[in-house]
């Protein structure tokens, strides 16, 4: 009888050591929840930042020196972009969002001025440019932006 009983208690302080400790705050969850979104939109503002910096290092020459020249505007305006995000300094980033805008602009009107396929390339680029730029935003609250998030 002492066999069986001391080898139940044995069980149990095994058992019991072995059971991990569960919380249930709901104060945890949200945490753990906020954690995930914040690593995931922190996952997404790189994604989307460093296809924008591909497209500024492989942007081709084309044979009008106006578009070279806006083009090389439009690039420093999304430098400026970039590195406003990341020093979480919302000035710069509303500003360089305001330069980049006239650039792509004055890039779509300086469009007409080359043949059929660099404009197809030019085309393609500031699509693409413009799509990372608008999931950038969509992944970047103003609020965030005050302060930074380890």
């Amino acid at each position: 009888m002492r066999k069986l009983n001391f080898g139940s208690l044995l069980f149990l302080l095994i058992l019991s050591c072995s059971v991990e400790k569960i919380n249930l705050s709901p104060i945890a969850e949200l945490s753990n929840s906020s954690e995930k979104d914040s690593y995931s939109n922190r996952k997404n503002l790189i994604v989307y930042s460093s296809e924008i910096s591909n497209l500024i290092t492989s942007f081709p020459k084309f044979r009008n020196d106006a578009v070279n020249l806006e083009v090389t505007n439009l690039k420093y305006h999304l430098k400026d972009y970039i590195g406003a995000m990341d020093a979480y300094n919302i000035n710069g980033l509303n500003n360089a969002q305001r330069n980049f805008e006239k650039s792509y602009k004055k890039l779509q009107k300086l469009r007409k001025y080359l043949n059929d396929d660099e404009d197809q390339v030019l085309n393609r680029y500031l699509v693409r440019i413009k799509t990372n730029i608008t999931f950038l935003e969509s992944n970047i609250s103003k609020d965030s932006l005050a302060k930074p998030s380890k």
